[in-house]
């Protein structure tokens, strides 16, 4: 029995043990969707063995700059091509972290845990259950989320046992994890509180570091160095007046979030008067005006636009952060070479695997309008990559 014999249009579900069924129905199907997903990903590795590398090397793979083979799992399975993860990871809807950790999870089970492989294909094991496991036995240089450790300090009042000083690969409860990660926080707050005049003693300061967390104000790195703190707001104007609207929620870049115009002001007030007076109100940045120089070189100006433009890498699924100082390049989305202008409708962040992807990876990439992106995988996948996110364009499945 299938959901479509249980629901039509002509007759849906109103009895309960009907929605039941429909219900133990999908799950039945959906388990088993996935032990496919599974068995494709495995299968997508085989196909793209590392021996392929020597086969066809090139100058930029012994560089370093093309196709490299990655371990994904533990000893026993096999080794994969990098750009085959990117292409897979994108065709499930994935980012490259995710999909390398998928990937992982499919190969640590086909090769390393045989019998919870032959559950899960026979299909007596869920998996997801069967994935859990993977990643208790994965080796820590293949697990998505490395244990951080951090460094002791000596025991003050607010602290005495040293507990939430203690490194983390001691803690036994994870909740202890986050109590140190809190910890830290608070301190580096009133730290800075200090370093920026403070007289008040560390307990106050301490109090004000938490309720400021607690009020989303200390998310804008004030820096006690003597750099600016510059503060990208996008905001859209009155459409009656072409005015800025007082008390409006406002996008912040920097605290990736957003905000009130008025809690924006008193941030400002805040760094004005804890750095002397020096703020600088830089001109507005228009996303929509089009920036074009003669050169390959990508100038600041040009590069601050398509970054604020376009927030994070332009990569099917990607979400590293386009910012100043994350490895994101100023890609041309038609190359240089081939006629593509250095102009706003040309220029899209590429986090650096992703650039590295596109350029030796055999995937094709065109900018139809000024922020968007049409990209066509190795295989013939198609995805547009705008600011509603990304869209995949062969949902369906093909014909045989």
């Amino acid at each position: 029995m299938t959901l479509a014999h249980l629901a039509t249009p002509e007759t849906p579900l109103d009895d309960p043990a009907d929605v039941l069924a429909a219900a133990r129905v999908s799950q039945r199907e959906a388990d088993a969707a996935e032990v496919r997903v599974l068995q494709a990903a495995v299968e997508w590795c085989a196909l793209h063995p590392t021996e392929s590398l020597a086969e066809s090397a090139s100058w930029a793979t012994m560089q370093g700059f093309g196709d490299q083979p990655v371990g994904l799992a533990g000893d026993g399975a096999p080794l994969v091509t990098e750009f085959a993860v990117v292409e897979l990871a994108a065709a499930l809807g994935k980012s490259l972290d995710a999909g390398r950790a998928y990937l992982s999870e499919a190969l640590e089970l086909r090769y390393r845990l045989p019998k919870v492989w032959a559950k899960v294909t026979g299909g007596d094991l869920p998996a997801w259950k069967a994935r859990t496991i993977a990643r208790k036995t994965l080796p820590l240089p293949c697990r998505a989320h490395p244990v951080r450790t951090h460094r002791s300090a000596p025991r003050d009042r607010a602290d005495p046992a040293g507990v939430l000083r203690r490194p983390r690969r001691r803690l036994g409860h994870p909740r202890l994890a986050d109590a140190l990660d809190l910890e830290d926080a608070i301190a580096k707050g009133a730290d800075r509180l200090e370093a920026l005049g403070s007289r008040e003693a560390e307990g106050s300061r301490r109090a004000t570091a938490l309720g400021d967390m607690a009020r989303r104000q200390l998310v804008l790195e004030f820096d006690t160095d003597p750099k600016p703190m510059v503060v990208h707001v996008h905001q859209h104007p009155d459409p009656h007046t072409g005015e800025p609207v007082l008390d409006q929620v406002v996008r912040v870049e920097n605290v990736r979030g957003f905000a009130l115009t008025g809690q924006l002001a008193e941030w400002c007030t805040r760094a004005a008067t804890n750095t002397n007076g020096r703020i600088t109100v830089k001109p507005v940045i228009d996303l929509t005006e089009r920036i074009h120089v003669e050169a390959y070189e990508v100038p600041d100006r040009l590069s601050e636009q398509t970054r604020l433009r376009d927030h994070h890498c332009v990569f099917p699924w990607c979400t590293r952060p386009a910012t100043a100082t994350s490895k994101v390049d100023d890609d041309h989305a038609t190359p240089y070479r081939n006629g593509g202008p250095t102009a706003t409708e040309n220029i899209g962040p590429l986090c650096r695997r992703h650039h590295r992807a596109k350029t030796h990876g055999g995937w094709r990439h065109s900018s139809p309008s000024s922020g968007s992106y049409h990209w066509t995988s190795p295989s013939g996948v198609t995805y547009t990559v705008d600011h509603h996110g990304t869209h995949d364009h062969d949902t369906d499945p093909p014909e045989h």
